[in-house]
């Protein structure tokens, strides 16, 4: 009974998302810390890399927000490299391309700039509304006191549990998560394989170019740009592709 009123009230709640309003002073950004544990990530033929590389890898985004829209984008990181190899021992590097994420929950627009081998690609297509069950549980991140919601993404085989605060802006937070009575200040994907938190608020008014629909790239349909990268992770599989060896 109690998971049938969970299933309930969570397809209430995303059947609300696209009516809520937002008022044009709600804006600013947060900013987020992703900690992917890469030693989980690998297939098990490749296990023998552990000791080649870092445990957890991490990044740093930041979600800008104003009325109905966000955008989420990487934080541009500058790497300094050492020219003397021949102290080091053997390591590896993960370049990530970047990633930005366009929402407004107003006209229920997604659009995503993403560079595959060195191409942009921009894919537009309608928001998703995952089935968000809701828990009991609390905790306090940043500050915020958090409620609990999860769903099952069989496609891509996680187990996402969100921890949302309603005393910010409905329906905000990192990537694809962003269907929520609050704004989802932490994400465990998978139990620790990626979690995603939110370490600082910034309420400001924002500058024009800091918030804008992304532009660059080949316009591509969901379906064809999965297409494109089910071929690209079979590259990569077979030759190494996006590990540089130091």
């Amino acid at each position: 009974m109690m998971k049938t009123i969970l299933l309930v009230l969570g397809a209430l709640v995303s059947l609300a998302a696209g009516h809520i309003v937002f008022t044009p002073d709600t804006e600013g950004v947060i900013d987020y810390e992703v900690k992917i544990n890469m030693h989980r990530t690998l297939p098990e033929d490749r296990q023998k890399m552990k000791s080649m590389m870092p445990e957890f890898r991490t990044s740093q985004h930041q979600l800008f927000f104003r009325g109905a829209e966000s955008l989420y984008k990487p934080v541009e990181e500058d790497v300094e490299e050492d020219p003397d190899f021949s102290k080091e021992p053997v390591k590896m590097r993960f370049h990530q391309p970047p990633v930005e994420m366009y929402f407004d929950h107003a006209t229920s627009t997604r659009i995503t700039q993403q560079e595959v081998m060195g191409k942009e690609y921009l894919i537009e297509d309608s928001l998703k509304l995952p089935p968000w069950k809701f828990g009991t549980e609390t905790r306090t991140v940043m500050g915020f006191t958090c409620r609990q919601a999860m769903y099952q993404d069989i496609d891509r085989k996680q187990e996402i549990v969100a921890w949302y605060t309603p005393e910010l802006r409905p329906y905000l937070g990192p990537e694809i998560f962003n269907t929520l009575p609050g704004a989802i200040l932490e994400v465990d994907i998978n139990s620790g394989e990626r979690v995603i938190t939110a370490k600082k608020l910034d309420r400001r008014v924002l500058k024009k170019h800091e918030l804008k629909k992304p532009h660059r790239g080949t316009k591509v349909t969901r379906t064809e740009f999965k297409k494109i990268m089910e071929a690209h992770e079979e590259r990569s599989r077979a030759n190494g592709a996006n590990i540089i060896i130091r």
